[in-house]
């Protein structure tokens, strides 16, 4: 039994993150290239999701007005047809492009 070893117990007096004068650590220097780079990336990424996000948007909420104007609103099995059929393609082409596109932003970062 005296053979194991035991972990030593830690005492927690303060929050995470800080010395033990209540400062915040400071953080490690950054090159500054690497910082541009990693911001660089988030905002190609952020506008390729907002692009996304706006283009299915856009198109889906325009689905139940094409379906308003179209003369096959009458009947009711095409209706529930076009909304169960028609969103897909849409979903899987966003993705696609977005998936896309995101691996194209991570190269150029990468490649500089």
């Amino acid at each position: 039994m005296g053979a194991e070893s035991v972990p030593r117990r830690e005492v927690v007096t303060g929050r995470p993150g800080t010395d033990r004068a209540g400062l915040p650590r400071p953080r490690p220097a950054v090159p500054a290239e690497e910082d541009t780079a990693v911001r660089i990336l988030m905002h190609r990424q952020m506008r390729a999701a907002l692009t996304a996000t706006v283009l299915l948007a856009a198109s889906l909420g325009l689905l139940p007005v094409t379906l308003r104007l179209l003369p096959l609103a009458d009947t009711w099995p095409s209706v529930w047809l076009v909304l169960g059929v028609a969103p897909y393609p849409a979903l899987l082409c966003a993705g696609a492009w977005y998936v896309r596109r995101a691996e194209r932003n991570e190269g150029d970062v990468t490649a500089r």
